[in-house]
C-alpha cells in the first residue's frame, strides 16, 4: 500500500479542527501514531485495514484452504486481530477456515475475564473457540504449579508452558499455522532485551514475521508493522 499523504493543502474547518489528510471532506478525528497524519475516523480504519492485508499478500502468510489458529488471549491485541482477520478474509476471499485458541493457565482472578472476552468473540466474530488448560494439559494448573515452586521463575516455567499448550491446542486443531498478535512495540521490546542480554542466535529471529516454518506448526505476525497505540485506537474509535 502506498504511504497515505495529502492530495490537497489541508483546511481548518469552522470550530477549527483540520480536515481529513487523506480524502479532504471529512474532519480530522485524530493524529495516527504511525505516520502523524490527521484523518478522520473512517480514513483511520481503511489504512489500518488495507496496511495489515498487504503485509499478509506481501509476505504470503496465508494460503487458500488453510486453517488459521488466532492466538487469543482476550487482550486488545489479539481481540482485534480475531476481528481484522475474519474480516480481511471475507473481504478478500482469503479462502482460510479461522478458529480461535485459548489457554488457561489456572491463575485464580487471572485468566477468568479475558476467557470471558473470548467466548464473546467466538459469538462475535463467528469463529470456533478451543480452549486449552495447563490441568488437562499437564495435570497441574498453575496455581499449583506456584504452590509447589515458589513465586522464584514462575514466569519462565509459565512461559514455556503456554508455548507448549498454544502448539498442542493448534495440533488439536490440525490447523496449518497459528496467527500470533505480536506488533511492532512487542518486536522492538524483544530486539532490545536480545541485545542487552547478548542472544544473537535470538536476535536474528525475532524479526522474522513467520517463524517455526521448520516445524509442524508455523507461526506468523500479522501485526508485525502495525504499531500498538494504533491497536488501542482501532476499538476505541468503533464503539
Amino acid at each position: 500500500m502506498e504511504k497515505a499523504v495529502a492530495v490537497k493543502p489541508q483546511k481548518n474547518g469552522g470550530d477549527g479542527r483540520r480536515q481529513c489528510s487523506i480524502c479532504n471532506q471529512r474532519r480530522a478525528a485524530l493524529k495516527r501514531p504511525k505516520t502523524l497524519e490527521q484523518i478522520c475516523r473512517e480514513c483511520f480504519y481503511a489504512v489500518f485495514e488495507e496496511e495489515i492485508h498487504r503485509v499478509i499478500v506481501d509476505n504470503h502468510l496465508f494460503k487458500p484452504g488453510e486453517r488459521v489458529a488466532i492466538g487469543a488471549s482476550g487482550g486488545k491485541d489479539s481481540t482485534v486481530l480475531a476481528y481484522v482477520l475474519s474480516e480481511l478474509n471475507q473481504r478478500h476471499d482469503y479462502g482460510l477456515d479461522l478458529f480461535l485458541l485459548s489457554v488457561d493457565e489456572g491463575i485464580t482472578g487471572y485468566r477468568d475475564d479475558s476467557l470471558e472476552t473470548v467466548k464473546r468473540n467466538e459469538i462475535q466474530y463467528g469463529l470456533p473457540l478451543k480452549v486449552i488448560s495447563y490441568k488437562d494439559l499437564y495435570g497441574w494448573t498453575m496455581d499449583e504449579i506456584v504452590k509447589m515452586i515458589g513465586l522464584k521463575n514462575n514466569c519462565t516455567f509459565c512461559g514455556v508452558f503456554r508455548r507448549q499448550a498454544l502448539d498442542r491446542g493448534a495440533a488439536l486443531l490440525k490447523v496449518d499455522k497459528l496467527a500470533t498478535g505480536h506488533n511492532a512495540d512487542d518486536i522492538a521490546e524483544t530486539v532490545l532485551l536480545n541485545i542487552l542480554r547478548g542472544d544473537i542466535a535470538r536476535l536474528s529471529r525475532c524479526t522474522y514475521i513467520t517463524t517455526g516454518e521448520d516445524g509442524p506448526i508455523p507461526r506468523c505476525k500479522p501485526f508485525k508493522y502495525t504499531y500498538e497505540k494504533e491497536i488501542v485506537i482501532y476499538p476505541l474509535l468503533n464503539s
